[in-house]
C-alpha cells in the first residue's frame, strides 16, 4: 500500500497497473511462447495446435492461481471481459417501450474508445475463429469450406459492428434531442461500413475457384482499401483530433498577418491551420498527422510480401506491430481532443446556469416592482471574458438603478 501526503489518496500497489508490469507481462508471455514452442515441435515432436493450446494453458494457469504479483492481472482481465460483454450485448430499446428519449442515453467515451481499440484488433478477432475451427477438427486438419471462411471473417467485423451500433445509437440521442449535427453519426457509421466491405469480398474472393474471377475481384478490393483508407484518415484528422474544420477561415483568420490592424500578428499559420489549442505543439502534431497517413495504407504490403518479407508469420507480425504503432499515436490526439470538448462543454454549462440565475432574478425583480424596472439580462463580452448588460451597463450599475 502506497500513499500520497499531499493528496492523502492511497494506492494499492498489487492492483495498479503500470508500464513495468505490463512490459515485464509481455516479456513473459515471449519467452512462455517461445519455451513452449521449442518443447513441443522440437522436444516432444507434435503438432502446431497442441502447441498453440499448450501456450495458452500454462498462460492461464499462471494469470488464475493466486499470486500477490499477478492479482493485477486477474483484476484488469475481469475488467475488460465486462467492456467486452457491455460492447457485445446490445441493449433493446425496441422492447422497452414508446418513450424511447427517456430511455435511450449517449454512448460514454470509454465504450467508443475502446471499440476503436477492438478494431484495430480485427485480426485477433480472426485467429480466435481460425483456432475454433482448428480445435473442432482436430487432429484432423480443416476442410476447405465455406463455413471455414465465412466465420472467421464474421468475427473479424464484429469490432466494427459494434461501433457501427454505437454511431446509430447516438443519431438517435440526438434526434430527440435536435443535435443539428447528429448526421456525423450516421458519416461515421457508413466509414465503418467502410471497412466491411473488403472483409466480405476478401472472403468470397476465397470461395471463388477460378483464377481469372479472384484476379478481377482483386482490383475492386483494391478499390475499397483506397476508399476506405482516405476516408478513414480525413475522419481522424477532422472529426476524431478536431483539426482543419474550416480550412477557408484558418486562412483568413491566421494564415493572413493581421499586424497592421492590431499591432501584432495573429496566431501563427501552422498551429492554425491544425487547432488553436494544442496540447503537443504543431511540429508533433503534424508528424502524428503524417505517419498516421501512411499507415493508414500498410495494407500495400501485401503486395510485397514476398520481396519484403522471409515469410507470411514475419508479415503477420510487421502489420500488427504497425497498426499497435498507429492507434498509439491516435489515442495521443484522440484523447486530446476529448478532453477540450469535455472543457468546453463544462464552461458553456456554467456560463448557461449563470444566465438561468440572472433570468429568474430578473423575473423576480419584475414581478415585485410591480412590472417596473427589471435588472438586464447579461452577456459575455468578448473582451476577456467580462460580463456586461445589453444597454453597456454594469451588472451593479443596473442593480443600483433599481
Amino acid at each position: 500500500m502506497l500513499s500520497n501526503k499531499s493528496t492523502g489518496v492511497t494506492f494499492d500497489n498489487d492492483r495498479s497497473i503500470t508500464s513495468t508490469k505490463l512490459m515485464a507481462f509481455s516479456i513473459f508471455l515471449f519467452v512462455l511462447l517461445q519455451i513452449t514452442e521449442f518443447v513441443w515441435l522440437n522436444l516432444l515432436q507434435s503438432d502446431t495446435i497442441g502447441a498453440i493450446f499448450a501456450f495458452y494453458g500454462f498462460a492461464g494457469m499462471a494469470i488464475a492461481l493466486p499470486f500477490k504479483s499477478t492479482r493485477w492481472i486477474r483484476l484488469s482481465t475481469g475488467i475488460v471481459l465486462k467492456r467486452i460483454w457491455d460492447l457485445i450485448v446490445p441493449r433493446c430499446y425496441c422492447l422497452r417501450g414508446s418513450n424511447l428519449s427517456n430511455i435511450i442515453k449517449p454512448v460514454p467515451f470509454l465504450d467508443v474508445f475502446f471499440a476503436d481499440a477492438m478494431c484495430s484488433m480485427s485480426k485477433v478477432f480472426f485467429d480466435l475463429a481460425m483456432l475454433w475451427h482448428l480445435a473442432s477438427h482436430y487432429p484432423e486438419a480443416v476442410p476447405s469450406s465455406v463455413h471455414s471462411i465465412i466465420i472467421p471473417s464474421f468475427f473479424a467485423s464484429i469490432p466494427y459492428l459494434i461501433r457501427a451500433r454505437q454511431c446509430i445509437v447516438m443519431h438517435t440521442v440526438g434526434k430527440f434531442a435536435n443535435d443539428p449535427k447528429r448526421s456525423q453519426h450516421i458519416l461515421n457509421a457508413i466509414k465503418y461500413s467502410t471497412s466491411l466491405f473488403p472483409i466480405c469480398l476478401s472472403a468470397y474472393q476465397k470461395t471463388l475457384s477460378s483464377p481469372m474471377d479472384a484476379d478481377m475481384l482483386e482490383k475492386v478490393l483494391i478499390v475499397l482499401l483506397i476508399v476506405n483508407s482516405f476516408y478513414s484518415f480525413a475522419w481522424d484528422v477532422i472529426m476524431d483530433w478536431g483539426m482543419l474544420e474550416n480550412p477557408t477561415s484558418v486562412i483568413e483568420e491566421h494564415c493572413m498577418s493581421k499586424s497592421d490592424l492590431i499591432g501584432r500578428p495573429q496566431v501563427g499559420c501552422e498551429k492554425g491551420c491544425l487547432r488553436s489549442k494544442l496540447r503537443f505543439g504543431p511540429a508533433i502534431s503534424a508528424v502524428i498527422i503524417v505517419i498516421d497517413g501512411i499507415l493508414r495504407f500498410t495494407w500495400i504490403l501485401r503486395f510485397y510480401e514476398n520481396e519484403l518479407f522471409v515469410g507470411k508469420d514475419e508479415f503477420i507480425l510487421c502489420t500488427a506491430l504497425v497498426e499497435v504503432v498507429r492507434r498509439a499515436i491516435w489515442n495521443v490526439l484522440r484523447v486530446e481532443w476529448e478532453l477540450i470538448k469535455q472543457k468546453k462543454k463544462a464552461g458553456n454549462a456554467r456560463i448557461n446556469q449563470f444566465n438561468d440565475e440572472i433570468d429568474s432574478l430578473t423575473k423576480a425583480n419584475g414581478m415585485s416592482n410591480g412590472g417596473g424596472i427589471a435588472l438586464v439580462p447579461v452577456r459575455r463580452s468578448t473582451s476577456r471574458g467580462s460580463l456586461s448588460s445589453s444597454r453597456g451597463g454594469s451588472l451593479s450599475g443596473s442593480r443600483s438603478s433599481l
